[in-house]
């Protein structure tokens, strides 16, 4: 059996402003958004083989519980990407700390939080 991960949906505060972040950051396009579930709206983001499926609710979403402790919580998203130094430098460019730099095998990383609340982890094999 060969099983890939296609997508993650994510409930954060603004669908667009997430989606359009993440395209101006990684080169990535929206595939799809539109309505959808109890009146909210999504935005599928991502490329050819997977996305994050991006979902804002018609109310205003609750603050997010602490990460690393809650059952079935996001604690981030890893994101595989060729040149780690120029993403961490775009990254810092729209003002954007990043924190807990590792260089160990199989591959060097490091993380930010988002403007949506969400910590990213951005990792390079190569």
């Amino acid at each position: 059996m060969n099983a890939r991960l296609e997508h993650v949906n994510i409930t954060v505060p603004d669908a667009r402003a997430t989606a359009d972040f993440l395209s101006r950051l990684l080169g990535w396009h929206i595939r799809w958004e539109g309505a959808s579930l109890n009146n909210g709206y999504s935005v599928h983001v991502g490329n050819a083989d997977s996305y994050l499926a991006l979902y804002t609710p018609k109310a205003p979403v609750a603050e997010a519980h602490p990460r690393y402790g809650n059952a079935a919580g996001l604690n981030h998203v890893g994101i595989v990407v060729e040149d780690l130094d120029a993403i961490e430098t775009r990254v810092r460019a729209l003002g954007i700390e990043t924190f807990n730099h590792a260089d160990y095998e199989p591959g060097r990383r490091f993380y930010f939080d988002g403007p949506d609340a969400v910590e990213y982890e951005m990792v390079s094999y190569g």
